[in-house]
């Protein structure tokens, strides 16, 4: 196994290499028709802006393709190297409640993972400082990985606590009966989202500006959205970058802007953003994708569950594993899952680009001023350093939303045809 682990690492290192290669080769040039057009990065970003939004973007990817597959290689050398098994029996050792026992080895084991991860992490945070997007000192940002590190901990040791549960009482339906408990568990944490996960990293407050405030609400009324407050959070001591949002479900609904984008962004401008925002409540996105959502974990755990047992048979015995239900098996099973939602990605992200070109087809319905919305997304562009051109691997991986290019130039064609019909 040890031999094994060599190779692995072999092949994440020539990965690395071939990676860096492709991001920093990659031709990464607008189409020509789009030269001089608004959607020409040249003509609302300086020249400056422009190469540093492309070198901010190239590293970034850079960060994320080499850190997916760090997690892996960081599984497989918890279980090759007998570390899990360890966690194991050192936590078994402290209690012999079955609780503590799962919350203690989900530490260990978070904590190895985070402390090997946390380099390029790092990394991302000094990344954003030096070009000027992140504003935050180190201090809340090592605060803000702890809690989400905590976080992580407990969501992960109910997990554990379930399945492994489960997988003692059903050993061939504990998927499934896994699966219709992840419902209502989703379906609780998207409604507890904005009141008990959002508020441990920034701080909501009603918006300043009254008057924009009821244009917002006047537009979530016109879409039939019971909301009857907007919120503004704090985000300028965190980032230059801009954005906007509605979350939450039922009473806990809530709409939110960030006081970066409200002293950037014009008015129209905002109310675009707000319009494409509610266009997703209104073309009913969010319960479709919580749809798909449970329609891919079905087949996710299906699958994590025969290829668990498969692991288990192949390789159990030269790993001390007996039993699919060990808890030593948790790397497995988080490997099996990431591998899986990597695979995926390209298919969820194409949906959710869809998404988003209709939430901005329905926003300029709504608002009728597609200035405004060539406008927002310049100044999303320069505030972000966004990169308005991805490479094709970025963007099939990466982009839930469509490059910028390809929305600005949607806009400008609508603002064309728009002048058209007034002459």
């Amino acid at each position: 196994m040890r031999k094994h682990l060599l190779v692995f690492l072999l092949l994440f290192l020539v990965y690395s290499l071939a990676i860096s290669w492709y991001l920093f080769r990659v031709d990464t040039s607008i189409p020509e028709t789009l030269v001089g057009t608004a959607a020409d990065p040249q003509t609302f970003m300086t020249a400056e802006q422009l190469t540093l939004s492309q070198e901010f973007a190239t590293f970034r990817n850079l960060i994320y393709f080499i850190n997916i597959p760090l997690e892996w290689l960081i599984y497989l050398v918890v279980l090759i190297l007998g570390l899990s098994q360890r966690f194991r029996t050192w936590s078994g050792d402290v209690t012999r409640y079955s609780i503590v026992h799962t919350a203690i080895y989900v530490t260990l084991l978070s904590l190895i993972t985070w402390a090997l991860t946390f380099p390029l992490k790092w990394y991302n945070y000094q990344l954003a400082k030096e070009y000027q997007v992140s504003t935050q000192l180190f201090s809340d940002w090592f605060r803000e990985e702890l809690i989400s590190f905590w976080v992580g901990v407990i969501l992960l040791t109910i997990m554990v606590v379930v399945i492994y549960q489960l997988m003692k009482v059903s050993k061939k339906r504990w998927w499934f009966y896994t699966w219709l408990l992840s419902i209502p568990f989703t379906l609780v944490m998207m409604y507890m989202q904005p009141v008990v996960i959002d508020p441990l990293y920034n701080d909501f407050y009603p918006i300043q500006d009254q008057q924009l405030e009821q244009q917002i609400l006047q537009l979530a009324a016109d879409a039939d959205i019971a909301a009857d407050r907007v919120y503004e959070v704090n985000m300028s001591e965190k980032t230059n970058a801009l954005n906007a949002y509605v979350t939450g479900i039922g009473d806990h609904l809530r709409i939110v802007l960030w006081d970066t984008t409200l002293e950037v962004m014009s008015e129209e401008a905002v109310l675009f953003v707000m319009a494409h925002e509610i266009g997703h409540f209104v073309l009913n996105h969010l319960p479709l994708l919580v749809v798909g959502s449970i329609v891919l974990s079905f087949f996710g755990l299906y699958l994590g569950y025969r290829l668990l047992n498969w692991s288990v048979k192949r390789f159990g015995e030269r790993l001390g594993i007996t039993t699919p239900s060990d808890i030593a098996t948790v790397p497995i099973l988080l490997l099996i899952f990431s591998l899986l939602s990597f695979a995926v990605s390209p298919f969820s992200n194409l949906v959710s680009r869809e998404y988003e070109y209709q939430a901005d087809s329905y926003a300029i319905e709504m608002t009728g001023d597609p200035e405004a919305a060539i406008d927002a997304f310049q100044q999303l562009t320069i505030a972000g350093l966004s990169d308005v051109s991805p490479p094709t691997l970025v963007k099939w991986f990466r982009y839930t939303h469509p490059p910028m290019i390809e929305r600005i130039s949607q806009f400008d064609q609508t603002a064309i045809e728009d002048i058209h019909l007034k002459d």
